[in-house]
């Protein structure tokens, strides 16, 4: 099964499993997500009527999707 026996352990050097660099930029990375989506969500829950809310979402839905058509362009280029 393993080649350590079992008074090897605990191990003397543990292997870090998430260096904190990548921690550090998912948490950031979450936090800027959960900023973006509840400033989404504070704008459709100031919408009139269900009607204003969902066609609200849909212009969101569209801009987001021209942005990342205007972002994959541009690393197409630089790549």
């Amino acid at each position: 099964m393993t080649d350590r026996t079992p008074g090897a352990w605990p191990v003397d050097e543990p292997v870090d499993l998430v260096p904190d660099d990548l921690y550090l930029r998912r948490a950031a990375e979450r936090g800027r997500h959960e900023i973006v989506l509840g400033s989404i969500r504070a704008h459709l829950e100031e919408q009139p009527t269900a009607s204003a809310a969902l066609a609200s979402a849909r212009k969101w839905c569209a801009d987001i999707t021209a942005l990342a058509d205007d972002v994959a362009k541009h690393k197409r280029r630089t790549a």
